[in-house]
């Protein structure tokens, strides 16, 4: 059947999905201390902290801070230098974060000139059981955000992206080496705190993190095949993937489990972005202390902090191994297709170029935006070199192409000639908001794309793991949707993320929230905005639900800070309301402001707006002749002018009545949308 100009699809899921465990519980916030000490050569008092496991310091001066930690056992750590990765804010230097271990003391002591340290202290709690893990085409299997529970409240801006990946940087966290695969996500966690409320970066600074089993962690958000510009190498962050090793390799060289999965990582990363890893790049410098702003850069496609800027980054040890590393990188993976490039201009001349790593069958495709093939070649050897004459082509038209060769290899696409318009997806809405499987079965689930693309729909639960993927497939620009039926997912709240990717890679992704409960079967307000203030409109508020099975119900009033209980206590199964009149179940009034309704039955919470607004609103005389009133917001006025009553809604502003008429008498009021009624205007002539 068809709704919109999109296509409606019945995914009942018992039948039509695979249902995975959620997973573990998430874990508590990493806490974070801050302080200042006063430096001294000699070591400082030992400084008693609350429990920390990671340790972050900022100096000034041109020396070097130390410290050394107390473990909760009491024995003291070798003292270690604040390294100086990552350069300067200001008169400030930072270090990297430093694993620690659980402690509950640190003691700082300087070298040359340091003239103010700032201690951060953190606290990463265990992660239990990360394996919410993503593997694509190629990849290896990689621990997502979601997966080693990122903290996504405190991400600052939208992530950018680059026009493409040139080359790869390899780090080291300069972290202990003395950690456990089960530590590896708690310093994660840390490490994304410590970059984001420390240094002040938008996210974790890194694109992906590998620990000494070999496990592969997401970093920064944006999509792990996506060129996102990270914060790892300032002046070279754009168009280069940041990759830091979990540990301190200046002297001990990474596990073989460590190496393996940076290989399989940068193989397929490259592969991605169609990078030769035994190539050399020309990066121009955005600046920094090693670089000037815009002088070019002689750089490895896999190359070490150091090589663009003054740090031992990524350890000796660690450095030494990137010629070997890029070797094997070149070998896993095979074949692959580099460098591919379009050079000239639609209405002339077009060149297209490429190399394979082996003697294969290639074609080049050229198509209208309406997926047409327009031109097309094809041809064999290890180059990839064919002209398309485009005096045909449609002025100003888009135009898509593609550099295939067999099944194995990765293809190169793109775009051509006119401004493609941006892909979004908007308007995605579920209706039902909540399922029960009696009363409400099934949900139909609508969304607008504004181009052509491949959409996946999944079904997350509240810690953010996949529980089902609803479905992939490809779709046209337009209104679509689909029909959602729970099947064997568990009561509980959870959200409906869709994500749409279009043929040059551009994605863009909508959630919203869905509930599934077997017990509460509907859930509704009489209206969306009460003022219970007695003056005998909206006063009273009434929410009806209706119980499928005895529950202990909860009715609760909420906001991001607060939660203020109206109702809680055991019912019978069965139509019920209640009144709102204004108070908490404490007998308190509950305060003017915009609120979510919320009915816990169960481990499902259901939730409806509600706004609560018992402030008059204003009105003036601004004239007379002619009538003009001023209003501060979108009220109903109610005006009786020489004994005659008009109504009339209005927006903010000045708004004129009686345009015609001379005015001898005139009482006005106003009312807003919870039936609050201002103060008169009266006038009579004289």
């Amino acid at each position: 059947m068809k709704k919109g100009s999109g296509s409606v699809r019945r995914l009942l899921l018992a039948a039509t999905v695979f249902f995975v465990p959620t997973g573990a519980a998430h874990a508590a916030p990493v806490q974070m201390f801050v302080r200042g000490v006063l430096p001294s050569p000699s070591r400082t008092l030992a400084s008693a902290a609350p429990r920390f496991n990671l340790v972050g310091l900022h100096w000034q001066g041109e020396g070097t801070p130390w410290f050394r930690t107390r473990s909760l056992a009491g024995r003291w750590s070798a003292w270690e230098p604040g390294d100086d990765d990552w350069g300067r804010v200001g008169i400030w230097r930072r270090s990297n974060p430093v694993w620690t271990g659980a402690a509950d003391a640190i003691q700082v002591r300087t070298n040359g000139r340091v003239t103010r340290v700032r201690e951060y202290l953190l606290w990463s709690p265990p992660v239990h059981g990360a394996e919410r893990r993503v593997q694509l085409a190629g990849s290896p299997t990689i621990i997502s955000r979601a997966g080693w529970q990122a903290d996504e409240s405190i991400r600052r801006v939208a992530p950018k992206y680059a026009p493409s990946l040139q080359f790869a940087l390899v780090h080291h966290t300069a972290t202990t080496n003395s950690y456990s695969c089960a530590q590896s996500a708690s310093i994660v966690r840390g490490i994304e705190v410590y970059h984001v409320k420390a240094n002040g970066w938008n996210d974790i600074g890194y694109n992906f993190l590998v620990d000494a089993c070999g496990q592969v962690f997401e970093g920064r958000y944006g999509g792990i095949e996506r060129n996102v510009v990270g914060a790892h190498s300032q002046g070279f962050n754009t168009g280069s993937v940041g990759v830091a090793l979990i540990g301190n390799f200046q002297s001990a060289g990474p596990s073989q489990a460590q190496q393996d999965a940076l290989v399989k990582l940068l193989a397929w990363r490259l592969d991605v972005g169609h990078v030769d890893p035994l190539s050399l790049v020309t990066y121009s410098s955005g600046g920094n202390s090693k670089f000037a702003a815009g002088r070019p850069v002689n750089l490895r496609a896999v190359s070490g902090h150091r090589d663009t800027y003054l740090t031992d980054c990524p350890g000796n040890a660690a450095y030494r191994l990137l010629p070997a590393i890029a070797s094997r990188v070149a070998q896993t993976g095979l074949p692959k297709l580099y460098a591919p490039i379009v050079s000239g201009t639609v209405g002339g001349p077009v060149r297209f170029t490429a190399r394979l790593s082996s003697f294969l069958p290639w074609t080049v495709t050229v198509t209208d935006a309406a997926g047409v093939v327009v031109a097309t070649w094809s041809d064999i050897g290890t180059s990839v070199n064919w002209t398309w004459d485009s005096k045909l082509a449609v002025p100003g038209a888009a135009y898509f192409w593609t550099i295939s060769s067999d099944a194995t290899v990765r293809a190169a696409t793109g775009t051509l000639g006119g401004k493609l318009a941006a892909l979004t997806l908007t308007k995605l809405q579920v209706s039902p908001p909540a399922l029960d499987g009696a009363v409400f079965p099934t949900a139909t689930v609508a969304y607008t794309l504004s181009a052509a693309a491949t959409v996946t729909a999944e079904l997350v639960d509240k810690s953010g793991g996949v529980v089902a993927t609803l479905f992939a497939e490809s779709q046209t620009a337009g209104t679509q949707s689909f029909f959602f039926a729970p099947g064997g997912a568990a009561d509980g709240n959870y959200t409906i993320r869709v994500t749409a990717r279009d043929a040059l890679g551009r994605q863009v992704q909508a959630t919203v929230p869905v509930a599934v409960s077997h017990t509460v079967l509907a859930f509704s307000a009489g209206a969306k905005i009460v003022s219970p203030n007695g003056d005998g409109r909206r006063d009273v508020l009434t929410l009806r639900f209706l119980l499928a099975q005895p529950a202990v119900a909860t009715l609760a009033l909420a906001t991001l800070e607060t939660s203020l209980t109206l109702l809680s206590t055991q019912l019978a199964a069965g139509r019920q309301s209640f009144a709102f009149t204004g108070t908490a179940a404490d007998g308190s009034p509950v305060p003017d402001g915009v609120y979510e309704a919320e009915l816990t039955a169960g481990v499902v919470t259901q939730s409806l707006p509600l706004t609560i607004d018992r402030v008059p609103p204003k009105v003036s005389l601004v004239s007379v002749a002619p009538l003009r009133l001023r209003v501060a917001e979108h009220v109903t006025v109610i005006a009786t002018i020489n004994g005659r009553t008009v109504r009339v809604s209005v927006q903010p502003g000045i708004v004129r009545l009686a345009k015609r008429q001379v005015v001898r008498t005139l009482r006005a009021v106003v009312r807003d949308a919870a039936g609050n009624e201002s103060l008169p205007v009266t006038y009579r002539a004289k």
